[in-house]
């Protein structure tokens, strides 16, 4: 069970560091969000999103093989994920490329509760982290 929740906080990860390419050009952000990025402050911003991924993500590596850091870990990743939801939901009108992220950050909080209550029960067995 261990080992699982291990695999499920790597894979957490993984999904949050994906948007870390679009730090290296607009073309990538582009890619990424199916958004044309004209404006040099909004690619300053949504540089700085892939960044505040890379944090997150890896933060969500580091837990996964650091116990100690699986509830700061899963308290970031799902306000991230979440809040992206959210917002996206909410207010409506995204393209398809944003539905995806965001339907993909549904599926990946899902993973990341159950990597963590595989943890909390294996370390509650015995079992370690």
């Amino acid at each position: 069970m261990r080992a699982f929740s291990t695999a499920l906080f790597l894979l957490v990860a993984a999904v949050n560091l994906v948007p870390v390419v679009g730090v290296l050009s607009s073309a990538r952000l582009e890619a990424l969000y199916g958004v044309p990025i004209r404006d040099p402050n909004l690619e300053i911003l949504l540089r700085h999103r892939a960044v505040l991924f890379a944090i997150v993500g890896g933060l969500l590596a580091a837990a996964a093989f650091h116990p100690a850091l699986r509830a700061a870990a899963v308290a970031a990743g799902l306000a991230s994920m979440l809040s992206f939801v959210v917002i996206a939901f909410s207010l409506g009108g995204h393209n398809a490329a944003l539905r995806r992220v965001a339907l993909v950050d549904v599926a990946a909080s899902l993973v990341l509760v159950a990597a963590a209550w595989l943890g909390y029960v294996a370390r509650r067995a015995g079992g370690g982290g």
